[in-house]
């Protein structure tokens, strides 16, 4: 069976409107073993019918069998898998990649042939083949360190690697001085006796006299033909019924192809760094934008924590007179039991506490300070707010119930009134009412509004209503007659006719003020109740409201004579406020990825163009189209993974710098980390397809050709 069978071969190039024919119905054949020299000159059209031989291009018309099969109909990736399996090419102007070794160009054919080699194994192979061609001491010199006929010798040994049956030379000694290119010769000489079907294009009379068959080509067509001699036989080992062009993407080949994103990465190392500008300052802005979002919203919660976390407020109702609402408070209907209620018969409370406000000096020695809030409460206050002492202890409720005269003062206190010394066991007075201080609170900061939670003072609700603000039985707001509706001497009279005025004799303001009086329904300013959980907030609100309802006897259809109000609207519109500073600054982050995306694909259309030729080489060599686009491709999404890492550790960089020397509040996010990285990657398939699809469908031929 003949190795090639050629039909009446047309070719015809278009230069615009114009037709140029190059080769006019050539036929011949060349059976396997033979060594044949196409003879013409310049122009004369046997380049073409070389390239035509392997699969570089087709004919305009005309057969062309290799092996028995026709090609010319086949695909453009089952003739890039047959150039890699059955053809060998040698180029004139050698074509090795440059900034690459020999021993790299030499393993380039094995990137593409589909057989399962381990990289060890590959560099042994082409150490050998490098060997064969005496460029054993040469393997890890670049093209420019090599001389022309040792660059020639590594094209040999890329075009043998992978033992083809047919090996293609191109003026392979037009650049080669005479002893040069007689070692070339001789070399082909040595492959033809082991068997290569070798068929060499050249103008040189003496470089043809090494063949054993000589065609000459003249004007697109073959002129004349010298006798054959002899041929040495030799069966392919692999046939044409075995291209296997859509072959999947093995382990092995997916390696290989890492391999050599990488290298050609690192060949270019300034041009890697500059690409990926772009992608380092859009990762760096979302990790920075993302990381002091996070650390905001840390912050927030935090703040809302200090405030006591899944707190209630529990505040008295509005008065209601002749149409005039006169606001929250207005009617005193809380008291102490009510919270003891709370925190008995509502599951989803963890802790209740009553609280008496006021508001007024207080005096040590010569130094004084009017805090923000003086809160008289139960030990459970500490529970809700969930404070806790840095000194001393809380009060009890003997305490309590014996409006004892101790305190608790904040961190803000202690430094106003007790700057040099340590306030517990120390009295201070309030109204002229001497308290001993028994504890000190742990600092707090400032709550979400900005006030400063350290600035109070906690004491027995008793002792703050009774002894500090003197709200006695007198008072109205606490007298029951008053909580009856009933406020002056006559209304007394008309509610009790038969009441004699001063039955028992009247107590004097100091006995008042040394023995108060414990009223029954004597209110409190407000209750606040903690949930177990965010989740139990709405179960504890509808709990609160209905046992409160059966303790003040509301029948149904009347309003509430109270009002619960939680902290998740101001949470949930702080954290919201956050968010949507968040996303806006991720926002502005994710234009800059997208600038960088734009300059990754600029940079990689650049690199398609600028690598044309390497690109051709490739293809020459066995690389399908989806080889090239899998490879321009990853090195997209690479160079945004390099971009990607190189970004995190900017924004790394920017996170610290803020928390360090503006102490802006911050925190590590692994899930931006992989978020970013995620972004690189997709970045890179999109912005890195097209060029990718470019570079897939050149020419092998017009690549080759491109200056």
């Amino acid at each position: 069976m003949k190795l090639i069978e050629l039909q009446n071969i047309h070719k015809t190039y278009r230069l615009g409107e114009v037709e140029v024919p190059v080769l006019k119905g050539v036929s011949l054949s060349v059976s396997p073993g033979e060594f044949v020299a196409l003879k013409g000159a310049s122009g004369s059209g046997k380049t073409t019918l070389l390239n035509i031989l392997g699969c570089l291009d087709r004919p305009t018309s005309g057969y062309y069998r290799l092996e028995g099969r026709e090609v010319t109909a086949l695909s453009m990736d089952e003739r890039a898998w047959l150039r890699n399996q059955k053809l060998g090419f040698v180029f004139q102007t050698f074509n090795l990649l440059p900034r690459t070794s020999a021993l790299e160009n030499v393993m380039l054919p094995l990137s593409y042939n589909g057989i399962h080699l381990t990289e060890a194994q590959a560099r042994h192979l082409a150490k050998e083949m490098l060997a064969r061609v005496g460029l054993g001491e040469r393997l890890e010199h670049e093209p420019t360190q090599l001389s022309g006929g040792e660059q020639q010798r590594v094209a040999i040994a890329r075009a043998l690697i992978n033992q083809p049956a047919l090996l293609l030379a191109d003026e392979p000694t037009g650049n080669l001085d005479s002893k040069t290119s007689a070692e070339v010769l001789e070399l082909f000489q040595r492959l033809n006796q082991e068997g290569v079907t070798i068929i060499l294009v050249t103008h040189d009379s003496q470089v043809a006299s090494y063949a054993h068959r000589v065609i000459h080509i003249d004007d697109g067509r073959v002129k004349t033909e010298e006798p054959t001699p002899l041929s040495v036989p030799r069966q392919p080992d692999v046939g044409l019924s075995d291209l296997r062009p859509g072959k999947p993407l093995s382990v092995t080949k997916l390696l290989w192809l890492f391999r050599t994103i990488l290298y050609g990465l690192r060949r270019n190392l300034w041009r890697v760094l500059l690409t990926t500008l772009g992608i380092v300052i859009g990762i760096a802005a979302v990790i920075a934008m993302l990381e002091t979002g996070q650390g905001s919203a840390l912050a927030i919660r935090r703040t809302i924590a200090s405030m006591g976390t899944n707190n209630l407020a529990v505040y008295p109702g509005s008065a209601f007179t002749g149409g005039v609402r006169f606001g929250v408070g207005s009617l005193n209907t809380l008291t102490p039991q009510d919270a003891e209620a709370i925190m008995a018969e509502c599951p989803a409370v963890r802790a209740a506490a009553p609280v008496v406000w006021t508001r007024t000096q207080v005096i040590y020695e010569n130094n004084n300070w009017v805090p923000n809030a003086i809160h008289g409460t139960t030990k459970e206050y500490l529970q809700v707010r969930e404070w806790t002492l840095a000194q001393g202890e809380v009060f009890t409720d003997h305490d309590i119930r014996n409006a004892n005269r101790v305190c608790l003062l904040g961190r803000r206190l202690v430094q106003e009134l007790f700057p040099m010394e340590s306030p517990l066991g120390k009295e201070v007075r309030v109204n002229n009412v001497p308290l001993t201080v028994i504890g000190i609170l742990s600092p707090k900061g400032a709550n979400m509004m900005g006030a400063d939670q350290d600035d109070i003072m906690l004491s027995p609700w008793t002792t703050i209503k009774y002894r500090v603000t003197s709200s006695l039985l007198s008072n109205p707001n606490q007298n029951p007659t008053a909580a009856a509706g009933v406020t002056s001497p006559s209304s007394v009279k008309q509610l009790f006719p038969n009441l004699q005025p001063n039955v028992y004799p009247l107590r004097s303001p100091a006995q008042l003020l040394n023995s108060p009086l414990p009223i029954r329904f004597a209110n409190v300013s407000q209750i606040l109740a903690a949930a177990h959980s965010t989740g139990d907030i709405p179960a504890a609100m509808q709990q609160i409201t209905q046992l409160l309802r059966q303790r003040h006897r509301l029948e149904p259809g009347r309003p509430d004579d109270f009002i619960v109000r939680d902290m998740s609207e101001l949470t949930r519109v702080m954290a919201e406020t956050s968010a949507t500073m968040t996303t806006l600054l991720l926002v502005v982050a994710l234009i800059s990825l997208m600038v960088g995306g734009v300059g990754i694909m600029n940079i990689m259309l650049m690199s398609v163009t600028e690598r044309t030729r390497e690109i051709g080489v490739r293809l020459a060599v066995g690389a399908a189209s989806r080889d090239i686009l899998r490879q321009f491709l990853m090195e997209a999404v690479a160079l945004c993974l390099i971009g990607g890492l190189l970004g995190l550790l900017a924004g790394r960089g920017v996170s610290f710098l803020l928390s360090t020397f503006l102490q802006w509040p911050t925190q590590m996010s692994p899930g931006a980390i992989l978020a970013a990285l995620l972004v690189s990657a997709t970045v890179g398939i999109i912005f890195g397809y097209y060029p990718a699809r470019k570079a897939s469908r050149l020419d092998p031929i017009i690549a080759l050709r491109y200056e």
